[in-house]
């Protein structure tokens, strides 16, 4: 086993882990709000009508009605990763998966980060295989219905985004800056090997640099992936915070709507971005599915602890209050 796998595992089982990995998926959207102080009116309703296109509701046989309020509320953040060489080889898995729980009564934030090798069952195929496959075999649609069934509880919204976000936000700012941590070469966004090299130290960086910086995983693992993943999006908070431009917004708008699609509605949207912005009120805690190294017919998965998976479920239900007959629903 090599010492970046090795190290990978020994994070995984760190639980309630309190790094804020949300903001990788959060921070796109909390950019289309940003500017209403400076250009109220003007970014309010561009702001608006970005959101409203992202808004692709799913077709599906629901466990509960859907929550209108935050409390007692879930969100599955779906990345994926589909550049045209992924999208050739078929249709995109998931690359990156992370179940949101929010009680407003408690002021908490529950969020679990679901490994993308997770040997798991995907109900429509009645197959087991890793969960980054259902994905591409069924979807969004399909991808909540297997989160659904592997945690025993509903999940009531997703959002879903792609690694292009990265190369059109950036550059929209006219780029950011990062640290880089070393010198490296990593493939740029047309998949095409060691386009882009990086030296270490304080630069700024394009949008085709910030990608490249965000994917490798070369010389360290998947655990420094998702904090350099955390890094870029603070710059681009940090950047987007000090724009003067009215023209920079839009652009980053319309970056983060063509690359984003959720069923939450706009006024939803607002309220949640709102209660995640409510600072040290707000008690948010990270943790991950714990598990160990797996060959199957020799390929890699990662099997999950059955133990650890039922202590889980059971901090998700009492955080959700979901009840007996709403589990029988998920199932």
């Amino acid at each position: 086993m090599s010492i970046n796998r090795q190290s990978y595992i020994q994070n995984q089982k760190k639980k309630k882990r309190r790094l804020k990995r949300w903001v990788w998926f959060v921070a796109p959207i909390l950019i289309l709000l940003l500017g209403a102080g400076a250009y109220a009116g003007t970014l309010y309703k561009k702001a608006e009508s970005v959101m409203n296109k992202s808004y692709k509701p799913i077709e599906r046989d629901s466990a509960r009605a859907k929550p209108l309020t935050i409390d007692k509320t879930s969100i599955l953040l779906i990345g994926v990763d589909d550049s045209d060489k992924r999208k050739n080889n078929g249709p995109a898995r998931s690359d990156a998966l992370m179940l949101a729980t929010f009680n407003k009564t408690d002021k908490s934030v529950k969020l679990l980060s679901i490994p993308r090798d997770s040997y798991v069952h995907i109900p429509e195929k009645d197959i087991y295989t890793k969960i980054n496959h259902a994905h591409a075999y069924g979807g969004v649609k399909l991808t909540l219905e297997t989160v659904e069934e592997l945690l025993d509880v509903p999940v009531d919204y997703y959002v879903k985004m792609n690694f292009n976000a990265f190369i059109d936000i950036v550059n929209a700012l006219d780029g950011i800056t990062v640290d880089v941590p070393y010198t490296f070469s990593e493939q740029d966004s047309k998949d095409r090997a060691k386009a882009i090299t990086l030296e270490k130290g304080v630069q700024n960086l394009d949008g085709e640099q910030a990608l490249a910086f965000a994917r490798t995983r070369k010389m360290d693992s998947d655990i420094q992936r998702g904090e350099r993943q955390q890094q870029i999006m603070k710059a681009i908070v940090t950047k987007a915070a000090s724009v003067k431009s009215l023209g920079n917004y839009t652009d980053v708008m319309e970056a983060v709507g063509k690359n984003m699609t959720t069923d939450l509605t706009f006024d939803q949207m607002k309220s949640f971005l709102g209660y995640l912005q409510a600072g040290n009120n707000l008690n948010i805690e990270t943790f991950s599915l714990a598990g160990q190294d797996s060959y199957i017919n020799s390929v890699y998965y990662y099997q999950l602890d059955q133990t650890k998976l039922e202590e889980t479920k059971k901090i998700l239900q009492d955080h959700l209050h979901v009840t007996d007959d709403t589990n029988k629903a998920v199932n």
